[in-house]
This record gives structure tokens, sequence and C-alpha cells, in this order.
């Protein structure tokens, strides 16, 4: 696997974003976000990318965001999340 596009199992993800594994399965059940792929085994694996909007949505949660307002939000498809915590 190369560095970039190394995928990561749900645990690893969760640490590497710093929120719990039952968090980042929460946000998968509530369609915050989805697995980059998932494995024939069934196990779910995030690369980066994943584990960057896992922070995003720890970041606006942690700042008063509901998460059904992020999930609103980025069904949506605003980009311009990033910039909203100043």
């Amino acid at each position: 696997m190369s560095q970039k596009g190394e995928l990561v199992p749900i645990g690893a993800a969760a640490k590497k974003a710093g929120i719990s594994r039952q968090s980042l399965q929460y946000y998968l059940m509530v369609g915050l976000l989805e697995p980059t792929e998932v494995a024939p085994s069934g196990r779910r694996l995030f690369d980066e990318k994943s584990i960057g909007r896992i922070k995003l949505i720890k970041k606006l949660n942690d700042s008063g965001y509901p998460l059904r307002a992020i999930r609103e939000l980025f069904l949506e498809g605003r980009s311009d999340l990033k910039g909203s915590e100043q």
C-alpha cells in the first residue's frame, strides 16, 4: 500500500480523528459519512480524506452544531464549511 492511498479500519480511523469508535459508528449510521471502501470481509476502511471529514464533523459538533444540522449541511453540498469557524 502506498502512503497516500492507505486505508485504515474503523478503530484506527476513529483514533486518528480523535473520536471514539462508537461515535464513528454513529456517524456512519446516521449518514454523516460513508467508508472509503468496504472490504470483501465487510470491514469498513477509511482514507485520509474521510478522516478529515470526521475531524470536521467533530469540530462543528464541538462548536455547537447538532449532528442533524451537520448532516443537512453536507447533504446540501455546501463547500463553505471549512471556513465557518473563525
